[in-house]
């Protein structure tokens, strides 16, 4: 691995520090390093490196910076086999702490960094988005006191938490918005994609989101259609490889490995398809609620300023003949297609005419897939 020590400054741990200027610092949980290479440039010398024990690497890379004072962004650099190789320090839990003889010291690449990044999702949604949800959003107040301040909770930290209700009620926007106003990682998967083709790989895939999410913590995880996987036992027979996924995702719950500041956020559009051990997990369950009328008009009003044509609506009409549809269902299947009904016919305003389109349209739908699960 090429490092690119002559681009970027380097900030290099002091590894000669002398115990006075330690003694009021604490010590590291756990730091995360990335081989970056040699300061310098020299024929012989490979910069690649391989780790093929972790545990043991562990072990000789704590012996060696026992008592050094790591931080995010600087380097420690090898004085035993590889000597000035350089490594980055990623991760530092808390960031200016001293490395014990329990700190755990953990290794990555950037194949491995790049993989990581793929599955956390970032947004720019804030809760002041999300109309209406009251209650939702009145008790994910505990994750953001949390978040802000794990210490403080001890042994009563959140830990599960459910959100149920109709598709398209605002459970993944108020997640994504959760996470981005408290700037934490937030791991965002569809159950779906947990299934592997081989037995085990479910259970590898959980284990890795919870891993991933622990070494960057406080994070949230958000497993999205959650009774997907975690079906109920009266259905468990259909799925070969639903055992081995619901026994792994109960041990990373229960937290028999320790997934400190760590949140776990289930979401289902109906939770009496999930298995009963994994619905016990959840400490508490929030329900999402369709729009009642006062906050229908308030989506409507909200996606109309960001329309592309002028409009001519009666709001107060399409409010009430758009009852029991969500959040979702009003910007996809009313506004979107009135206004792909309205360039379609070459016109220049959105009209009440392409809002009936769009509501007849969706009755029709929904007509036709009505009992198809009952």
């Amino acid at each position: 691995m090429k490092s690119d020590n002559k681009l970027t400054e380097i900030k290099t741990t002091n590894q000669k520090q002398s115990i006075k200027e330690t003694e009021s610092k604490e010590y590291a949980e756990c730091v995360v390093l990335k081989p970056v290479g040699y300061p310098f440039e020299f024929n012989l010398m490979d910069e690649n490196i391989e780790i093929t024990n972790k545990e043991l690497f562990e072990e000789y890379a704590r012996e060696q910076w026992l008592g050094l004072v790591v931080r995010e962004n600087s380097h420690l650099f090898d004085q035993k086999i590889i000597p000035d190789y350089g490594f980055e320090i990623i991760k530092a839990k808390p960031n200016n702490s001293i490395i014990s003889e329990n700190t755990k010291i953990k290794f990555i690449t950037d194949e491995l960094k790049q993989k990581s990044n793929e599955t956390r999702i970032k947004s720019n949604i804030l809760l002041s988005d999300i109309v209406g949800q009251d209650n939702a959003k009145n008790k994910v107040k505990v994750i953001t006191k949390y978040l802000e301040d794990p210490e403080k909770f001890g042994p009563w930290a959140p830990k599960n938490i459910l959100f149920y209700g109709l598709p398209g009620t605002g459970k993944t926007m108020l997640v994504k918005a959760l996470a981005n106003e408290l700037e934490v990682p937030l791991y965002l998967i569809k159950a779906t994609s947990l299934i592997g083709d081989h037995v085990g790989d479910g259970a590898s895939k959980i284990h890795d989101l919870f891993k991933k999410a622990s070494e960057n913590s406080p994070s949230i995880i958000f497993i999205d259609e959650l009774d997907a996987v975690a079906l109920h036992r009266s259905f468990q027979s259909l799925r070969g490889d639903v055992s081995e996924i619901v026994n792994s995702l109960l041990t990373e719950m229960d937290g028999i490995i320790e997934n400190e500041s760590v949140i776990t956020i289930g979401a289902t559009n109906n939770p009496n398809f999930i298995d009963y051990a994994v619905r016990s997990r959840f400490e508490e369950e929030i329900e999402f609620k369709l729009p009642n009328d006062e906050e229908r008009l308030a989506i409507i009003k909200n996606n109309l300023e960001t329309m592309p044509l002028d409009y001519e609506l009666d709001l107060t009409r399409i409010v009430k003949l758009t009852k029991g549809l969500s959040g979702r269902d009003l910007k996809e299947k009313i506004l979107k297609t009135a206004l792909h009904n309205a360039i379609a016919n070459d016109e220049d305003i959105i009209s009440m005419e392409n809002i009936d389109y769009a509501i007849k349209s969706s009755k029709i739908k929904n007509k036709d897939v009505k009992g198809m699960f009952e």
